[in-house]
């Protein structure tokens, strides 16, 4: 199934699975994928941010993974998981990857944010899937 992504200054991504597949204005990509899903976000749509340091501090790993995927991390620093056994399996359920972010261009993994004006994270893609949506 094809989703595509738009945001407020009319780009937008196409995603089929956990695969870029287009990037363009949302006009041209709905034209071009009439029966996709289309997301709209009140913000900008990007490559993802990097993490490389201690994990914030949660009641347990899961959260603590979850705090990045509320910053628009879409990336984290192998060493940052050696404090805890138990971060790496967390990172890896929800497809946190270790190492730097993915590009965001066709045939690169979808893994993207969207960011409000005031830099805060509205939605976290990993892999296609949306893992971090703000209410």
């Amino acid at each position: 199934m094809f989703t595509i992504h738009t945001g407020a200054d009319g780009s937008a991504v196409a995603v089929e699975r956990e695969r870029v597949v287009a990037l363009a204005d949302v006009d041209a990509l709905r034209a071009a994928y009439p029966g996709a899903r289309v997301r709209e976000w009140p913000g900008e749509v990007r490559a993802g941010e990097a993490w490389d340091g201690p994990l914030p501090d949660a009641p347990s790993p899961r959260e603590r993974v979850h705090t990045l995927l509320l910053r628009g991390v879409t990336a984290v620093a192998g060493r940052s998981l050696d404090e805890d056994p138990a971060l790496a399996p967390a990172a890896a359920r929800v497809g946190l990857p270790v190492g730097s972010p993915a590009r965001l261009a066709p045939g690169a993994r979808a893994d993207f944010a969207v960011f409000a004006e005031d830099g805060s994270c509205l939605a976290t893609v990993l892999g296609g899937r949306l893992v971090h949506r703000r209410a």
